[in-house]
């Protein structure tokens, strides 16, 4: 028969109901964290503490990485959060430190946590991009004209210019716009 397997979910679910009003004790403080700026500091760091979930406006925080507990000041009780500052022990080992609060009267342990690392990691940044070669914009419409570059050659202007045949072409786009410009213009006085 399936007794086996009933029996054992009616002890988990006993289990359940022993456990729940504990955890609910366990829980009344629970709403108070604790965070560290930067998270991850080396030894002789100065660091920020923020704290959410005090009624009071004052506290303290403390950890075994701080020199001392950082006193904890706010407003309006727990609408907002209490700040302080501490300086990390210099002879602390790499590792994670738990923060824990007195606020409200209570003590809060273990609400937060932070890191401590002698030497950071690099932070990988994008290398800067930087131009091989000059820019293809504006122009007057004339950059699609310019001769097709090879990959990884770079471009180079000569001090003479873009040369006769551009010079010509600009003069003729010029003045192809300036007898539109005319033309348009005449057109609009005949209408009148």
């Amino acid at each position: 028969m399936r007794s086996g397997p009933i029996a054992l979910r009616a002890a988990g679910a006993a289990l359940a109901l022993v456990l729940a009003p504990a955890a609910g004790t366990a829980l009344a403080h629970d709403g108070v964290q604790a965070t560290a700026t930067p998270s991850t500091a080396a030894p002789g760091a100065d660091v920020d503490v923020r704290v959410k979930g005090c009624e009071g406006t004052t506290g303290a925080a403390r950890s075994p990485a701080f020199v001392a507990d950082a006193e904890l000041t706010g407003r309006d009780g727990g609408a907002y959060a209490l700040f302080g500052g501490a300086t990390l022990r210099t002879g602390l080992e790499d590792g994670t430190y738990r923060l824990s609060v007195t606020c409200d009267g209570h003590d809060h342990h273990d609400v937060g946590t932070l890191t401590v690392r002698r030497h950071q990691q690099p932070t990988h940044r994008p290398a800067p991009v930087t131009p091989v070669a000059p820019v293809r914009a504006g122009g007057g419409g004339t950059a699609a004209f310019a001769a097709p570059v090879a990959p990884g050659v770079a471009q180079t202007a000569s001090g003479d210019g873009l040369g006769t045949p551009y010079t010509l072409l600009g003069l003729g786009m010029a003045g192809a716009a300036a007898v539109a410009v005319a033309f348009r213009s005449s057109r609009r006085r005949r209408a009148e």
